[in-house]
């Protein structure tokens, strides 16, 4: 069995401030990780990674997910399904596309972050929309690991927070006109909706 309470605390205390540093990358922290665990806990560790890649969103993925033996996994998957599905309605309603356009199929009764989603989609500022859809998904592994301390569920959650990390570091101003160019892109140049608003020192 995979010492996780040694592992847990030779990684850095996570917080929503908390940097990567020069020469700390995530695939750095993962391979430690991976390195420490045994043969079952390093395949946990692949479906995470498995989820942070668009070309394995399927459905296939997510009805796997949905019944893994994992705890973290299941529930993360189950928000991660309702919170693409909830954006992709909120976007295809924008777009003039049918509702229901690239959602995926599978009950997962009620979403309490639903509501939430909207209000963050409906914002006119890219990178303020960005990090407020991320810090949904912070607080949803705060949530999963409430009493997860020296387990496998609290080393997945921190390498989900490390990944929004990572993605939080790379949302800066050129990265945000990226965005707003590929939504202009997307949609022909038909949609006047959102608006790029670059971020100030103040």
């Amino acid at each position: 069995m995979a010492n996780y309470e040694y592992i847990i605390s030779s990684l850095p205390a996570i917080s929503r401030e908390w940097k990567f540093g020069e020469g700390r990358t995530l695939d750095g922290y993962i391979e430690w990780i991976k390195s420490q665990l045994s043969d079952s806990d390093d395949k946990c560790v692949d479906r995470l990674l498995d989820g942070f890649k668009d070309e394995c969103l399927d459905k296939g993925f997510y009805e796997a997910a949905l019944k893994d033996s994992n705890r973290f996994i299941r529930e993360y998957f189950t928000f991660d399904l309702g919170f693409r599905n909830i954006k992709a309605r909120f976007l295809n309603k924008v777009f003039g596309r049918p509702v229901s356009q690239d959602t995926i199929n599978i009950e997962i009764g009620e979403f309490e972050e639903a509501a939430k989603i909207e209000e963050i989609l409906s914002g006119k500022d890219i990178l303020a929309r960005e990090r407020g859809l991320d810090s949904i998904k912070w607080d949803k592994i705060n949530k999963i690991t409430t009493f997860s301390y020296f387990d496998l569920d609290a080393v997945l959650g921190i390498i989900a927070k490390m990944r929004l990390i990572e993605r939080w570091e790379a949302l800066d101003e050129e990265s945000g006109r990226e965005m707003f160019q590929n939504l202009i892109d997307e949609t022909r140049g038909t949609f006047g909706g959102v608006n790029y608003i670059a971020p100030t020192n103040e």
